[in-house]
């Protein structure tokens, strides 16, 4: 075990070197299994519309023949549109997970946790790829996209194990202590000084703001100083997001030799390798600059949305290459997005910064999910 160096909350013993791949294989799984279920939802959410049309149709013949003729939704349809746009699958992907890390960042300093940035954006990008090339692997196989999320649904149970069997349990934990220990340490002060007859050295107001939790005004601070790292990454996300939920299913090539639903689970698949790659390329190579790769997203985003306005690519090969790389730069702002702030902010200011700092992607893909709307009613109306 070897000693950490001390920080403003104390001595914190850190893991050796199998303890410390234990926590990285750790933090990758439990990265994976936390965005497993987000991406094959993403990457059914074509199927689940088509899905949701067709019974639409059995129900109602009548009422659904008269929503595609005004929503230009039949067989000689250039876009061949679902009645809802992909976006709406990811508002109810995102939106919850939104909530949650708006409150989260005033409240997650209770729960201690490593920062193993690594192996967790690695995870995540893991669960992309696994994700979608799984779900596409089993209907191609022929199992129907309901009995595909059914059986995926054992994965969130990997998260137990990689919890319990894998992460190295801390020695010290400075930020979770409780009520007893913090009275324990008061008598121990009372009972030296009642010994010694001497009163110890008490620490001075600016020491306990220096030790103690964060104060609203230190949060607001701290927040006014993340928006250089949240307004380029929300940027990033809602180019991608608006790529991958308002255009791809737009994005159909007729005389190509993959199916419509094909098209796009394989647009999903490419997205997700590039991410793969990107998030764990940070032992390789660090982007400081994280405004480029939103200006080069936002770019890939009004090609693509022109080249769906115009119809002038002659081949899917074009935008699996082109999806590829929007996911090399979506991967590539996140992962050095929160490496940058791990290593900026001050100790006791870090595990807040990267929390309220998370809120920057969710509303960036909420976001995206809300445009989708509108311009899937477009194109698919004219």
């Amino acid at each position: 075990m070897e000693e950490a160096s001390s920080s403003s909350t104390g001595s914190v013993r850190r893991p050796d070197g199998t303890g410390q791949w234990r926590n990285w294989i750790g933090f990758w799984l439990l990265g994976l299994c936390n965005n497993f279920a987000y991406v094959v939802m993403l990457s059914a959410a074509h199927d689940i519309l088509k899905k949701q049309e067709s019974k639409n149709s059995t129900a109602s013949a009548s009422v659904t023949l008269a929503v595609d003729f005004q929503a230009g939704n039949n067989s000689s349809s250039t876009y061949d549109c679902s009645p809802v746009t992909t976006g709406a699958v990811l508002l109810a992907d995102i939106l919850p997970t939104l909530v949650i890390k708006l409150a989260a960042p005033f409240v997650v300093h209770k729960v201690p946790y490593g920062n193993v940035l690594e192996g967790w954006g690695s995870g995540t990008g893991g669960a992309g790829v696994a994700g979608s090339i799984l779900y596409s692997g089993l209907i191609q196989a022929g199992l129907s996209p309901r009995t595909t999320l059914l059986i995926m649904l054992v994965v969130p149970f990997a998260m137990i194990v990689s919890y319990f069997g894998l992460l190295v349990p801390v020695s010290s934990v400075p930020q979770w202590r409780t009520i007893e220990t913090e009275n324990a340490a008061v008598n121990s002060d009372e009972r030296q000084w009642l010994l010694d007859g001497t009163e110890q050295d008490k620490s001075t107001p600016a020491e306990d703001r220096a030790t103690g939790p964060l104060t609203f005004t230190e949060r607001l601070h701290v927040i006014r100083g993340l928006l250089r790292f949240v307004f380029p990454l929300g940027l990033v996300y809602f180019a991608e997001y608006f790529i991958n939920q308002g255009l791809m299913e737009l994005l159909f090539f007729h005389n190509f030799f993959l199916s419509h639903a094909e098209q796009y689970r394989w647009y999903q698949t490419l997205y997700q390798i590039g991410v793969l790659l990107s998030r764990s390329s940070l032992r390789c190579v660090k982007i400081r600059k994280i405004w480029t790769l939103s200006l080069l997203q936002v770019l890939n985003a009004v090609f693509l949305l022109f080249s769906v306005r115009y119809q002038f690519l002659p081949s899917a090969w074009l935008v699996f290459a082109i999806v590829l790389y929007e996911g090399l730069l979506g991967g590539a702002a996140y992962v050095n997005t929160f490496y940058f702030i791990s290593k900026e902010a001050e100790d006791r200011h870090r595990e807040f910064a990267m929390a309220a700092a998370s809120v920057g992607d969710s509303l960036g893909i909420a976001l995206a999910g809300l445009t989708a709307f509108p311009i899937h009613q477009y194109f698919c109306s004219l």
